[in-house]
Parts: structure tokens; C-alpha cells; sequence
């Protein structure tokens, strides 16, 4: 039997991150425990209410955030907030399924497609690698807001 797994990203700003990759991915973030969140509602601000009310100090209440699959099945992606710069190369980064089952030009204008909407939320393109077969179908590399390296294939 497989195991079930998170993501976990470091970051200086856990809510911006996550809302970052709550739009690329097409996420949510869940709602504080016991609180039911109403249709429509803003899940942080219900976060930051619950927050206040258990008593965490505001400084400490961009420490954690936190992103599911709406679906159930893609793996909780965590931020923990840390206070060092990312200095180097990511040893684990994540691909982006945004063009599954096209090739071509069919598959690279997908993937431009979704560059461009993940640059409008923050992320930086890096260099696009053209479609080498039989081994490379080709895939968009990028950044996050915090530097954090991905590819769109």
C-alpha cells in the first residue's frame, strides 16, 4: 500500500506563498479546525479570526499556512515560515502537469498559456526547453514568488 505524503515548503511569507500555489495548482485552503468557512468566505480571514480569538500573538500568525486538493487526492502542501534566504538550488522541486496527453506545438502553447497566467500571479519564467523526442515531450521552468524552482510540462 502506498503512503500518503505533504509537500513542505520553507518561505518568509507562508500566506503569500500559499496563495500563490493555491491559484497554481487550483487548491484551497482549508478552514481552522472546528469552524465551519460559508460559501464564498475568504478561508484566511476565517484563519485570522480564529487566530485572534485562541490568542496567538499577531506576529506570530504568518508562521504556518497550509493548501489542499479540493478533490482529495493530491498531496497537502505545507509553509513553514523560516528566517533564512534560499541560498541555492532546490534538491526537490515540483512539475506542473498543465498540457497531460498533448504534444507538439499543441503541448507548448498550453504550457505558454500557463506561464503567462502563473507570471500573472507572481511567478518568473526561467527558460522553456523544446520538445526533444523520444525522451522529452518539452516543459517550461520557473520560479515562485520566493525563488523556488518548477516546471510547467
Amino acid at each position: 500500500m502506498s503512503r500518503r505524503f505533504q509537500v513542505t515548503f520553507d518561505a518568509h511569507d507562508p500566506r503569500a506563498l500559499s496563495s500563490f500555489w493555491r491559484d497554481a495548482l487550483k487548491y484551497v485552503h482549508p478552514g481552522p479546525p472546528g469552524v465551519e468557512v460559508p460559501e464564498g468566505a475568504d478561508p484566511l480571514d476565517a484563519w485570522d479570526e480564529f487566530l485572534a480569538r485562541i490568542g496567538v500573538p499577531e506576529d506570530q500568525r504568518n508562521s504556518r499556512s497550509a493548501i489542499e486538493d479540493p478533490e482529495g487526492e493530491g498531496p497537502r502542501v505545507f509553509f513553514q515560515q523560516v528566517p533564512e534566504d534560499k541560498v541555492a538550488k532546490n534538491r526537490v522541486h515540483l512539475d506542473v502537469r498543465a498540457a497531460p496527453g498533448l504534444r507538439g506545438e499543441e503541448r507548448m502553447a498550453a504550457l505558454e498559456t500557463e506561464c503567462d497566467r502563473l507570471v500573472g500571479l507572481g511567478a518568473k519564467r526561467v527558460r522553456r526547453f523544446e520538445p526533444a523526442p523520444p525522451l522529452s515531450a518539452g516543459h517550461i521552468v520557473m520560479t515562485d514568488p520566493e525563488g523556488n524552482e518548477f516546471c510547467l510540462d
